[in-house]
């Protein structure tokens, strides 16, 4: 019999997530112990995830220039959000005179930041507690860009584990079907 969120089959109660289901057998054994378990997974269920919570405010942002991140840096590339997910973001960058270097192509400097700034906020959106930073980034250069230019930067997650998370970037110039750069960071888990 489906009563919405619960099913019942053959006396087993059974709440599904979406993309986990969790079994309660000890429901007649320990009765108190997991109707506590049912009603806080229950009001769980109500309340948005920090993820969700996070990735809500950064899409009123899609489509804008950010200007308002915690991080000055981000601030100063002045990226317009085009795409923010679950571990997954994607902004446009127009390169202008103070990112390139002498020749007047964008600077392996600042693309290495736009690569670690953009998976730090990644990060961001994956509704972690834990603070974490960067202890190694990876950068392949593979095309320059040059100033006018708008090039693509979006990232993903790579491998979640409990201490290091490791996320890709890749940087596109989709004037030239050119991919830019692609990165890869190590982020540590600081607590």
């Amino acid at each position: 019999m489906d009563y919405g969120l619960w099913t019942m089959d053959y006396g087993l109660w059974t709440m599904d997530y979406g993309l986990w289901t969790m079994d309660y057998r000890l429901c007649s054994i320990f009765p108190t112990f997991t109707s506590t378990i049912l009603h806080d997974n229950i009001l769980h269920l109500m309340e948005p995830s920090l993820s969700e919570q996070r990735l809500t405010f950064l899409r009123q942002s899609i489509g804008k220039v950010i200007s308002n991140s915690p991080s000055n840096f981000m601030n100063w590339l002045a990226p317009v959000l085009i795409k923010a997910e679950h571990g997954i973001l994607v902004c446009q960058y127009t390169i202008r005179k103070e990112m390139t270097n002498p020749y007047q192509i964008l600077h392996g400097g600042v693309t290495a930041g736009i690569i670690d700034d953009l998976i730090g906020a990644t990060v961001f959106t994956m509704g972690l507690n834990e603070r974490y930073t960067t202890v190694n980034n990876y950068i392949d250069y593979f095309a320059t860009a040059s100033e006018g230019d708008e090039v693509i930067a979006e990232t993903s997650i790579v491998k979640r584990g409990r201490t290091i998370l490791n996320l890709q970037c890749e940087i596109f110039l989709p004037s030239k079907k050119r991919l830019i750069a692609k990165g890869y960071s190590n982020m540590l888990n600081i607590g």
